[in-house]
């Protein structure tokens, strides 16, 4: 398990724009990071829209894109520009040995049918017998297979000709850790040399904000910085999001004369009940390994804290500590600028950071509380936070390689 992981090919694409450079200029080079934001069409939720894309530029036929939902567009479009960023795009021999880990969630639903049921709900005599009865009844098995998350996998299959091996999680945020952690260990332990990870997540959908508002989840009032709202009895804006990394062994990487954004450290997944304090000692002993391994690098940290309470509270008090105890620099909130991207939240930021590294430079604060200050010292590791809305903890680290003919 020696390997190195580089980060060779990044695509992303949000509210922000499309690729690097937009993502680079609207949380880094603007005076004043302003996000992009919709609170009128889903009122009064809040959402962070995907910026229009020309989906013919990377799935060219016609036939492929009508019989893919739109987030599995977005995931198979982002999924596309990442391979050209690497570099392989077309390239049949090594798309032919490239894996793929996905992070998906469900698809669309069929609305009319969920409206029907819901209303119905109000005067059956027995819930729960009306609603296995609906369902099995109304809803179409066309349906349901659209549905399938490993579409997300199979579309890019299709498109790109990445034809390794595939595997596809599902479970929120913490699928999208699993789904990086898993590509770097098979990178590191020889058993593949090139992965292509990622997800992709749509916003704007009255299925998935239903879902949020149920759980009383839902953010409805002007929006204001995740680090703000728990005050305020907290609450999630969704982001629309495509995440995809190319990684890839170092000496795979060397041969075909490819230089890497930055190394992939450590990627590590944990899981506790979330009772009082449980996510903060998880949290705790991922980054004594993490901060072992950056040794005096100066450090930055990505959260992809979302606003929810009282688990946004606990996140800022441990990441106040480390701030205090000078083991970090500063901290950037990534839904501030993109939204709770769930699935893509992990591929996204390991991005973002491979990005600020490249570019020696980090984000400029999107938050208005004071919490998120300017980095005293420019980052030369960045260690990437995913705390799942219900379960889950997950810490990486991206480094930056002085040298790409080195280790």
């Amino acid at each position: 398990m020696t390997r190195e992981v580089w980060i060779t090919g990044i695509g992303l694409t949000s509210s922000l724009g499309e690729g690097l450079d937009a993502h680079w200029q609207a949380m880094a080079e603007a005076e004043h990071p302003r996000p992009v934001i919709d609170t009128t069409s889903f009122a009064p939720y809040p959402v962070h829209p995907m910026v229009p894309l020309d989906f013919e530029k990377q799935i060219p036929r016609g036939g492929d894109r009508r019989q893919m939902e739109n987030w599995q567009r977005v995931g198979t479009y982002t999924a596309g520009l990442a391979l050209d960023d690497a570099g392989i795009a077309g390239d049949l021999d090594i798309l032919g040995s490239t894996n793929m880990v996905v992070a998906a969630a469900g698809g669309e639903r069929d609305l009319a049918v969920d409206q029907a049921i819901l209303e119905g709900l109000r005067e059956a005599d027995a819930p729960e017998e009306f609603i296995n009865e609906r369902l099995s009844n109304d809803l179409r098995p066309t349906l349901f297979l659209a549905q399938l998350p490993n579409l997300v996998a199979g579309n890019i299959a299709i498109v790109h000709k990445v034809t390794g091996s595939s595997r596809t999680f599902m479970g929120e945020e913490l699928a999208s850790v699993s789904a990086v952690e898993v590509a770097a260990r098979r990178i590191r332990g020889d058993q593949g040399d090139i992965f292509l990870v990622g997800g992709a997540v749509i916003a704007e959908r009255k299925d998935v904000l239903l879902v949020l508002a149920g759980q009383g989840w839902a953010w409805t009032g002007e929006p204001v910085s995740v680090w703000a709202r728990p005050e305020k009895g907290g609450g999630a804006v969704m982001g629309s999001v495509g995440a995809f990394l190319v990684l890839e062994a170092a000496g795979h990487a060397r041969a075909r004369g490819r230089q890497p954004y930055a190394r992939l450290g450590p990627v590590l997944s944990g899981r506790s009940r979330r009772e009082p304090g449980q996510a903060t000692a998880v949290a705790a002993r991922q980054f004594e390994e993490i901060r072992r391994e950056a040794g005096d690098r100066p450090l930055a940290m990505l959260s992809d804290a979302s606003g929810l309470a009282p688990l946004t509270t606990e996140q800022r008090d441990f990441v106040a500590g480390l701030i205090a105890r000078g083991e970090i620099d500063t901290v950037r909130a990534m839904p501030n600028m993109l939204g709770t991207c769930v699935e893509a939240s992990f591929p996204a930021m390991i991005g973002l950071a491979a990005l600020a590294l490249s570019r020696k430079g980090f984000f400029r604060p999107a938050d208005e509380t004071g919490f998120e200050t300017p980095v005293t010292r420019v980052p030369t590791a960045i260690a990437v936070k995913s705390w799942g809305s219900w379960r889950g903890e997950g810490m990486g680290l991206v480094e930056a390689i002085e040298q790409a003919d080195g280790g």
